[in-house]
């Protein structure tokens, strides 16, 4: 099962002999569906070589700060947004110490601070530097900040000494990094997620749709699942794997999704990211439709609404906490509070599908969320993979409170 998958993960490489041991970790994030980036410090690279993890990764390694070409790439701030999880493997003691100090004088530690997602260090030193007053004082510390250490264990080491301070073994290190995006916010709670577009047919040849790829949606079932949650994905037509441990039903109409999410019924939370059609075609041709020859006469639809399939489920007497999605291209905010309230939601989520960077078939998202009281909590552009967990956490803690 790959735990990983679709995962971003910038790998750092701290100056120990237990560097060697990051290639394998590579393969081993890689084997479990992750990207992989991968930042050395500059005593790492008398370790183990650039060009051996830059062929195991299969992007090329970052180790300055200033150099030109990497921040013309994919700059140090650019890959703190990209990362879902930052792990060092092997952190030395020296690494500990810089980072517990708030120091930021190479990139992995420029890195460290200025990202927002998880960091997970695994410790890696002789057992007498482990048990120095100042590296427990240090490792204590950056516990207490909501940094994970991933051992180190014990056993014998290259120096001949037997004790604590060894580096976890690739696969331990594997499972612990996947153990990090599996969190119990939503455990057994039943979750009804819309993705994707619908496509309203005109005759056996065509239809009417809209650009929506699904990927927000399927990220999000992604995250409820990984909460522990019981997902049921409802998608329009699109071409992606489905989310491990998610139920997904595939529908084509507007009708059909309505159908699709009430046979889901009852649920404790819904969250409606799919671009629903608001119109189809009053009359679907039973035959594809022919120009006619003799006419320059453009083609005629009469189109009637489609149901609201959000305010429907909304309006239930089992009515489940209900998310909505906002997708405009002016007004952003207007807009998502007047549907907001029109649909009697208990939270929408605004996004501006305007801005091709963060719009429909993007790979990031930027979203702005706002309760019943009109408070808007906004997030800035990341992966649609980090929004979903963080839209994920704060639906969480909002349903617990209801």
């Amino acid at each position: 099962m790959q735990r990983l998958q679709r995962k971003r993960i910038v790998l750092g490489i701290g100056g120990g002999i237990a560097a060697y041991k990051s290639a394998e970790l590579v393969r081993r994030l890689r084997d479990q569906g992750a990207e992989v980036r991968v930042v050395m410090t500059r005593a790492a690279r008398e370790f183990i070589t650039p060009l051996t993890l830059q062929a195991l990764s299969g992007h090329p390694v970052f180790h300055d700060l200033l150099d030109p070409a990497a921040e013309a790439a994919m700059g140090h701030i650019e890959l703190a947004r990209w990362a879902d999880l930052v792990l060092i493997a092997p952190a030395t003691a020296d690494l500990l110490a810089r980072l517990a100090q708030g120091v930021a004088d190479d990139l992995l530690t420029t890195l460290v601070l200025a990202t927002d997602a998880p960091v997970a260090l695994a410790p890696a030193m002789n057992q007498a530097m482990w048990r120095d007053p100042a590296t427990q004082a240090n490792a204590e510390l950056l516990a207490a900040r909501g940094l994970r250490l991933f051992g180190p264990a014990a056993g014998s080491q290259a120096c001949g000494d037997v004790g604590p301070g060894r580096m976890l073994e690739a696969d331990e290190l594997a499972q612990r990094a996947a153990d990090c995006f599996e969190r119990g916010l939503l455990t057994g709670c039943r979750v009804l997620i819309t993705a994707g577009p619908t496509q309203e047919s005109i005759d056996p040849v065509r239809y009417i749709t809209n650009h929506s790829s699904g990927k927000m949606g399927f990220a999000l079932a992604e995250a409820a699942a990984e909460a522990g949650a019981v997902v049921t994905l409802v998608s329009g037509p699109v071409h992606l794997p489905t989310p491990q441990r998610v139920t997904r039903v595939n529908v084509v109409s507007a009708r059909d999704m309505l159908a699709a999410c009430e046979a889901a019924m009852p649920c404790d939370l819904l969250i409606a990211a799919a671009a629903v059609a608001d119109y189809r075609p009053e009359v679907i041709a039973t035959q594809k439709m022919k120009k006619d020859p003799g006419s320059d006469d453009g083609l005629q639809l009469r189109m009637v609404r489609n149901p609201d399939i959000l305010a429907t489920l909304a309006a239930r007497a089992d009515r489940p906490f209900s998310v909505g999605f906002a997708a405009e291209t002016e007004k952003l905010l207007d807009y998502a509070a007047r549907k907001l309230r029109d649909k009697n939601l208990d939270l929408i989520v605004a996004n501006d599908v305007a801005n091709p960077g963060i719009g429909f078939n993007s790979e990031d998202n930027a979203i702005t969320i706002i309760d019943r009281q009109l408070t808007q909590n906004s997030f800035a552009q990341t992966s649609k993979g980090k929004i979903a967990r963080q839209l994920i956490a704060f639906i969480a803690a909002r349903l617990h409170q209801s």
